[in-house]
């Protein structure tokens, strides 16, 4: 994890251009003032005198309309580099997550949460700093200007600067521990918050509407408590920064009346003094705001790089934040397709341990074991989906250093345990942003053609949230058609027809066993019958690889487990979820 500053440096550096356009477009915003200053004076003098300038009136009103347009030029400019760094840490936190290298926190909702608010910090953190050029200079101008005139008043008004900056210092700590307790409770208030709405079926069934809405007021409650103390120290610090201008001008006062008396401190030099002590405290104002947001943004960073996988640089510049597309998500070249994918001596440290794989293309493998014993475990380390404490993984022969990012769609499609299906129409499901050259093929071989026919709206029928809409069985044919859509040279399948009854499982195996390679995590007979090769595994280890008939002489472990479910059970009703039948 690389330290805030580390962080706040390269997403300066990672649009330098429009980083240094914006901090001199903010220079005449904080430089202006001087002018605004020297001009006072002298309106004021003239004033003492009888005179009414109206060239210096119209002079210091040019100079203000100045200021205030660049103040929106300033702003709009430097909203784009916003958006870009912000956008820039949230791609590498989803790549991360996406790769799997990364993790998401207890629930998606906290994950957005951080993606929001975290990313929100850092990026403001850095942000401050470009106007601290502008502050620096017109401060050295103007304490250069005002020591001309009077050096001690110069002096004293410097006190209350130097205070705040002291105080800044003491509460860093203070500000820290309390945003970070701010942050968590926030986050668990968005992740309680999708849970119920994940879970609203659940909890109507449940009886338990009063005791959900009870714990989400008690979240709220300490998300309250501790977003008010957070906010109480930052505005503490915001507010002792604020108030070094009414001491400053206070002391200005006090100091310059006996000067004024013997005539060596005119009206225009008070006007000067108290128009620069104003602007003099952004400066220590910014300062004093980049103190404060440093911890918050120390915490921010902390969060969101416990979101990626160890030795990941949250604000690496890869070039692809501003693409339309990913790189997982851009069909690969087809120059090297499947001939054999090994794995040697995979391990995930607490699931799996030393597991050796070899599928040669066009074959049919089967995972199977009891609950438990790391079959899904297996298949999401191959993938780069689960990261492995040790083992290699090899295509062809040659090792694949980042399975993540290279066993993707058009080399491997993957059909996952549990169908993840949004709320939009089939043909948005099925796609996702891939070409639809095979999609009437993919939804053929996934045997949902009949179902498809008899739906009015066909593709354009929506689904629902998370495929509410669809049959258990449907859905999970839908998840095989958006993988089968890729054209994969390897289908990697978890539990795919579980769902299903023995008609459509039987029609579903005919159709893709052949058409690609096949590794498949089941323990259906229907499937155990066909393989070519059947890894079986218990807790996390291999205990029998090899044909179906061979095993059951040999392995112990898959008579048991053929006992549990022979070939002749019959599988669950049509149109019905997977009950008992089918399931060790």
């Amino acid at each position: 994890m690389r330290p805030v500053m580390a962080v706040a440096t390269a997403l300066a550096r990672f649009d330098l251009r429009r980083y240094l356009i914006g901090g001199l477009l903010w220079l005449p915003v904080s430089v202006l003032p001087l002018g605004s200053g020297l001009i006072l004076q002298q309106l004021f003098d003239h004033l003492t005198t009888g005179q009414v300038p109206l060239l210096l009136c119209a002079a210091f009103a040019g100079m203000e309309l100045v200021r205030g347009l660049m103040i929106v030029i300033a702003w709009t400019y430097g909203d784009y580099w916003w958006s870009a760094a912000a956008a820039l840490l949230r791609a590498n936190v989803l790549r991360s997550i996406l790769t799997g290298r990364g993790r998401v926190p207890h629930s998606s909702g906290e994950a957005l949460a951080r993606l929001r608010d975290d990313v929100s910090d850092v990026v403001e953190f850095v942000d401050e700093s470009v106007p601290l050029a502008g502050a620096t200079l017109f401060s050295t101008a103007a304490l250069a200007i005002m020591a001309s005139i009077d050096p001690v008043i110069t002096l004293v008004l410097l006190m209350p600067t130097i205070a705040v900056g002291v105080l800044s210092r003491l509460m860093n700590r203070l500000i820290r521990r309390l945003h970070r307790r701010a942050r968590v409770l926030g986050a668990a208030v968005t992740g309680y918050l999708g849970e119920i709405f994940g879970g609203v079926l659940a909890i109507k069934t449940a009886g338990a509407e009063e005791a959900a809405l009870e714990r989400l007021r008690r979240h709220n409650r300490l998300r309250r408590e501790a977003t008010v103390k957070d906010r109480l120290a930052t505005d503490l610090l915001s507010t002792a920064t604020g108030a070094t201008v009414e001491i400053s001008i206070g002391l200005v006062l006090l100091l310059a009346a006996p000067a004024m008396r013997r005539g060596d401190f005119t009206v225009g030099d008070l006007a000067l003094f108290t128009t620069y002590v104003g602007w003099l405290t952004a400066l220590p104002r910014a300062i004093g705001v980049i103190l404060s947001r440093m911890p918050q943004a120390g915490v921010s960073t902390e969060r969101l790089a416990q979101m990626m996988g160890p030795g990941e640089d949250l604000s690496r510049d890869s070039g692809v934040w501003f693409r339309r597309e990913h790189p997982a998500v851009v069909r690969p070249p087809h120059g090297d397709p499947l001939e054999v994918l090994q794995a040697r001596g995979l391990t995930v440290g607490y699931g799996l341990h030393g597991v050796d794989l070899e599928i040669r293309r066009g074959s049919l493998t089967v995972i199977t074991g009891a609950v438990g014993s790391g079959k899904t475990t297996l298949v999401r380390a191959l993938l780069g989906l689960e990261p492995p404490a040790a083992g290699t993984i090899y295509w062809n022969g040659r090792r694949v250093t980042d399975p993540g990012s290279f066993l993707v769609p058009g080399r491997v499609a993957y059909a996952g345990q549990v169908p993840r299906l949004f709320s939009a129409s089939l043909r948005e499901n099925l796609l996702l942003g891939w070409p639809s050259d095979q999609l009437e093929r993919a939804v053929e071989l996934a045997a949902f053609d009949r179902d498809l026919a008899r739906m009015p709206e066909g593709l354009d029928t929506v689904v629902g949230p998370r495929g509410v809409r669809l049959s258990g069985g449907q859905a999970q044919r839908v998840s095989a058609a958006r993988a089968l859509v890729r054209s994969p040279d390897l289908l990697v399948v978890d539990d795919l027809s579980s769902a299903l009854d023995v008609e459509t499982e039987q029609r579903l195996w005919e159709r893709i066993t052949g058409v690609c390679t096949l590794l498949v995590v089941s323990h259906r007979p229907a499937v155990l019958a066909r393989a070519d090769q059947i890894i079986v595994l218990d807790r996390g280890r291999v205990v029998g690889r090899g044909p179906l008939d061979e095993l059951l002489e040999t392995c112990p472990e898959m008579r048991r487990l053929w006992s549990l479910n022979p070939l002749d059970e019959p599988g669950p009703e049509p149109g019905y979820p997977a009950g008992a039948a089918g399931r060790f």
